[in-house]
């Protein structure tokens, strides 16, 4: 439910009216417009029966949330929401690039390519410390020792770094080290882990589960700003269809869509996508031009010998090189890429 004050609304009787929805057991949410301030109230509304808040003193009306994601949805929020990752911003006029290797192999590789991702233009450093993989024979990550080296690397190149954590066990762990926390693909709808990440102060990026839904992906936003975190940005990484040629199939619609039901920003993963870095330009520019506020691609130094993902990362040549040619689409549709 959304609750609308009046402009003339005093500061004490939109306080009065949160105290009361507040009591009432429901989670409130203020923004303060130019002219109005509106309360999302978040809760069992037949608490609703005991009390008439439309005649308290400044309540100009009251409107139903109609979409299950209450808080992700523009019912209640109608501006978009720039995420601020610690000065780097995720939803504004620039097209924010997040890049670097799947994993985190050595200390030595990882900062060099943390360096030439900076060069080439990146702003948010990505490496998988702890690495869920298909097969439990695969390279697993180097968990707290990988998360060591992204601090260093960050410190070397003044990147913000960006990793997925896999368990509700390591979650403190991981927000102690990282800018911004991830939740990969196959945890999209891991509820416990959501409302563990919803109860840090980290941003997190919220990757497109295999097969879900646009609204199940939202529901699933829902559940950490549910916990109290609404600093998320969505990923967009292709879902699996019958198609076999990539690796997912991209959804370019995903992000008008996203656009259109919630004001939380969207990035898109084209190397998970694609499978193959032979298409990472392509669909990066489509995105671009679909709207999206960023993307997240994997470079590597030496991808044949990559330990997790080599078909599908760049190298980081060919990473410069596909930035400048990013510059010309984003700025025909009103975005900048930033400075190299």
């Amino acid at each position: 439910m959304i609750i609308v004050m009046s402009k003339n609304a005093t500061k004490q009787e939109i306080d009065n009216v949160e105290r009361k929805l507040t009591d009432l057991g429901f989670k409130t949410h203020p923004i303060t417009g130019e002219v109005k301030t509106v309360i999302g109230a978040i809760g069992d509304k037949r608490a609703l029966n005991t009390v008439n808040i439309s005649t308290m003193p400044g309540v100009e009306s009251l409107v139903p949330i109609m979409k299950p994601f209450k808080l992700a949805g523009r019912e209640l929020r109608h501006e978009p929401t720039v995420a601020d990752i610690g000065g780097v911003r995720i939803g504004g006029p620039e097209i924010t690039v997040i890049a670097g290797p799947c994993a985190i192999e050595s200390e030595e590789s990882f900062i060099e390519t943390a360096k030439k991702v900076r060069e080439a233009g990146a702003s948010i450093l990505r490496g998988g410390a702890f690495k869920p993989r298909s097969s439990p024979y695969s390279f697993q990550g180097l968990e707290e020792e990988g998360l060591k080296i992204m601090a260093r690397a960050r410190e070397a190149t003044g990147m913000k770094i960006v990793t997925e954590v896999v368990d509700t066990r390591d979650v403190e762990m991981v927000a102690s080290y990282v800018d911004m926390i991830q939740i990969g693909a196959r945890n999209m709808q891991n509820f416990r882990l959501l409302h563990e990440v919803g109860l840090t102060s980290k941003p997190v990026l919220l990757k497109r589960g295999l097969a879900a839904t646009i609204e199940e992906w939202l529901m699933a936003a829902e559940y950490i700003m549910a916990a109290g975190n609404e600093d998320i940005i969505l990923c967009e990484r292709g879902i699996r269809t019958y198609e076999t040629s990539t690796r997912n199939t991209i959804d370019i619609s995903a992000i008008p869509v996203i656009k259109e039901l919630s004001h939380l920003p969207i990035i898109v993963d084209p190397s998970h996508a694609a499978g193959s870095w032979k298409y990472v330009g392509a669909l990066s520019k489509g995105a671009i031009a679909a709207g999206a506020d960023g993307l997240i691609i994997e470079v590597h130094i030496d991808p044949p010998n990559a330990l997790s993902d080599g078909p599908q990362s760049l190298r980081p040549g060919k990473f410069a090189q596909l930035m400048d040619e990013f510059r010309p689409v984003a700025e025909a549709v009103g975005r900048s890429m930033g400075a190299r």
